[in-house]
């Protein structure tokens, strides 16, 4: 059973939330909390499997209870919940050890898929703001290629061209389909490309994969 916390200081959105993934056969909202400062509080009782966080909320934000709870060593995954306008956020929580974002309007149908895919141990980024994602992360110290660490420059030194082609479209928010899709190879063979791009490029999970794409040049925006 995959337990989870919710943390959204809108009651409605929690509370419809809620009553979708309380649905699914494989999930259990354990609590539902109204900031970060309340979240922490109530993971500290009952640590679910999967936290949703919103990034905007009253005494404590997503961000802030993100790196407590990930310092704190808790064993729940994270998942940062945004909109277009708190992106620059999203990246140091992502940055931090959360294991994605999702947009507030994602489908309820994809929101579900993510929790699972979190559960699993991957990590989820929602393709909207990807690019946004990219923008932010070009303006920051170390966010172009030409500041990649020499570590970073050597290890994508070592990717094939493949290998490369298939970063690129990870960080562009691209799933496992979409990606068989547009490069027209087989599910089985983008899963030993993507754990072999895992290995290469010491990335734990598949936002580190799109943030190493970015710092070392693979992904541009165009």
């Amino acid at each position: 059973m995959i337990t989870i916390g919710l943390a959204d200081d809108e009651p409605l959105f929690t509370a419809g939330l809620a009553m979708i993934l309380d649905a699914q056969p494989d999930m259990r909202v354990v609590w539902q909390a109204i900031d970060g400062a309340d979240a922490i509080r109530q993971h500290d009782h009952v640590a679910p499997s999967i936290l949703l966080l919103d990034i905007q909320m009253p005494t404590l934000d997503g961000l802030a209870a993100t790196q407590r709870l990930i310092t704190a060593g808790t064993a729940s995954k994270i998942i940062i919940l945004t909109t277009f306008d708190t992106d620059e956020y999203v990246l140091t929580a992502i940055e931090s050890g959360a294991s994605g974002f999702l947009v507030k309007n994602t489908a309820p149908d994809d929101v579900v898929a993510a929790i699972r895919t979190v559960h699993d141990g991957d990590a989820v980024i929602s393709p909207g703001p990807t690019r946004r994602l990219f923008t932010t992360f070009r303006k920051r110290p170390g966010g172009s290629a030409a500041d990649a660490s020499p570590t970073d420059i050597r290890l994508a030194g070592e990717l094939t061209p493949r290998e490369c082609d298939i970063l690129a479209l990870v960080a562009r928010g691209r799933t496992n389909q979409e990606i068989c899709d547009e490069l027209w190879l087989t599910m089985p063979t983008i899963k030993t490309h993507i754990g072999n791009l895992r290995a290469k490029t010491q990335s734990r999970d598949r936002v580190q994969l799109a943030l190493f794409a970015l710092r070392v040049g693979i992904a541009e925006l165009t």
